[in-house]
């Protein structure tokens, strides 16, 4: 474990921090952080299973109830311990425990004999009102790519075997947001498979991310067959994308050189004017996985549940790293942010948000789509979030012929019949949405119909019973160019 987090979790002793809570499942690397602070003094296990537990064997030592444990430490005047309760939470909303923690909490910070920290270690963050204000949340981070290193050359000496430098540097990426327990377990998985660890086991590695996403039930995994040549126009989006997939796909190079990882795009404007086909062409341009964030299934009825699911939300991204995060409608979770109306939870979901955004390293590309800016808070649009802001507006003539013609051969060979010139008068204002129905509708029609040809009049007749866009939506779209001559964008069509 690096010294950045015993430090940190020293620090938080010394500052005479009552109650720290410690999220994680990986319960061997804390004990490992606590060992090195503990500098003599005695440690005292709880598990819920067990009762009171030897530190250093876990063999059971007494079966007392949680409560019967805490109050053997506020019999003496004299005390100096540390108290390392284990997957405890369902106990937390129990008024006596709630109560017996308050008071070896508040003797630490107010009694001068009285030197007990509490250390509640739990695979799930629960965090009662009673006591919220005691109570310090320490994060143990997964390993950095040099630890990671040190971990793969270590099993490799251990297990006798050879693996190539390159592959090396490859899995360190591939291994970024897992536990060091889960490294070894995927290494020691790919050895037994074939008594080596080769090329093919990063596969392996991406089925355990896959797994990791499954159990967590706040992100999904998206199927996709989009790519970069289905987008009709945009090609100032699509050029700056082929040059971060350059980065991307040479990421351990990259970096090695001094490129700095990239953090990702914000993509507003228009509705159906490709903003979600985007998201879907940069993970395949990128050739990594696809995972959506909903961020309004991360809020939870206790304090601190919502930002415990973002946290976790955020870790299983970083674990599948490298990957896109696409957010969809990004406005819809934290509009209304910095005004009296907004909730103290999306506050806070917002906050942390941000933080990771502008302090990320991983190889995690947020894509975040947005129809609306007006509704998020002008902090969110501010350069170092994302590498770039792009507006994508109603597809102008040379990108609507595009658009016509991607669509008549995505549905057989009907654009040798159609003169797109003669159709692009009749479409402004349409969106890449509107244009496809247009298409779609018409050939459905000549179907039933049992055409042999597709005529351009045939489109035009579509056209003119289809309402676009631009005059449906009009208010709303007077609205966002308003909003939009605030912020620096990038216009995404050149």
């Amino acid at each position: 474990m690096n010294n950045n987090s015993v430090n940190k979790l020293s620090s938080y002793v010394e500052a005479l921090r009552p109650i720290i809570y410690i999220p994680t499942f990986d319960f061997e690397a804390f004990d490992d952080i606590l060992v090195q602070i503990s500098d003599g003094i005695e440690i005292y296990e709880f598990n819920d299973g067990l009762g009171y537990v030897n530190f250093k064997t876990k063999q059971s030592e007494t079966a007392y109830s949680l409560e019967e444990f805490l109050t053997l430490f506020l019999s003496g005047d004299k005390q100096t311990a540390f108290l390392v309760l284990k997957d405890i939470h369902h106990h937390l909303n129990n008024p006596k425990v709630q109560s017996l923690l308050k008071s070896i909490a508040l003797k630490n910070i107010y009694d001068d004999d009285f030197y007990v920290t509490i250390f509640i270690v739990s695979t799930k963050l629960i965090i009662p009102v009673e006591l919220e204000k005691l109570i310090t949340i320490f994060e143990t981070p997964y390993p950095t790519q040099s630890e990671i290193l040190e971990i793969i050359n270590e099993f490799a000496k251990e297990m006798q075997i050879s693996i190539r430098e390159n592959l090396v540097d490859e899995l360190s990426l591939s291994l970024k947001g897992f536990s060091e327990f889960e490294i070894t377990q995927i290494l020691n998985l790919a050895y037994q498979n074939s008594g080596a660890i080769e090329k093919k086991d990063v596969s392996l590695i991406l089925d355990e991310k896959k797994q990791i996403i499954k159990k967590s039930g706040l992100i999904e995994i998206l199927s996709f067959k989009e790519n970069i040549e289905d987008i009709g126009g945009l090609d100032n989006l699509k050029g700056w994308l082929i040059n971060k997939s350059i980065i991307f796909n040479r990421l351990d190079e990259a970096i090695k050189y001094g490129v700095e990882t990239p953090k990702g795009m914000m993509i507003v404007g228009m509705p159906g004017c490709g903003k979600s086909l985007s998201a879907k062409a940069t993970a395949n341009l990128f050739n990594v996985p696809l995972l959506r964030l909903d961020v309004g299934k991360l809020l939870g009825k206790y304090i601190g549940e919502s930002e415990e699911n973002m946290r976790r939300a955020i870790n299983v991204a970083e674990a599948i790293s490298p990957c896109v995060l696409w957010i969809d409608e990004i406005e819809k979770a934290f509009s209304g942010i910095g005004k009296s109306t907004s909730h103290e939870v999306t506050t806070r979901l917002f906050g942390y948000f941000l933080t990771w955004m502008q302090e990320k390293t991983s190889s995690v590309f947020v894509v975040a789509t947005s129809n609306d800016i007006s509704y998020l808070p002008p902090e969110f649009l501010r350069r170092g979030r994302f590498d770039e802001i792009f507006f994508v507006d109603f597809p102008n003539d040379e990108e609507r012929r595009s658009i016509l013609e991607l669509h008549l051969k995505k549905r057989g060979k009907w654009h040798k019949d159609i003169d797109t010139i003669k159709l692009l008068k009749e479409t402004k204002g349409y969106s890449g949405a509107d244009i496809e129905a247009v298409i779609k509708d018409t050939i459905e029609k000549a179907f039933i119909k049992n055409a042999e040809i597709l005529k351009t009049e045939d489109i035009l007749s579509e056209i003119k019973e289809t309402k676009p866009m631009s005059v449906s939506l009009k208010d709303k779209i007077d609205g966002l160019k308003e909003a939009l001559k605030k912020i620096d964008v990038k216009r995404a069509s050149s």
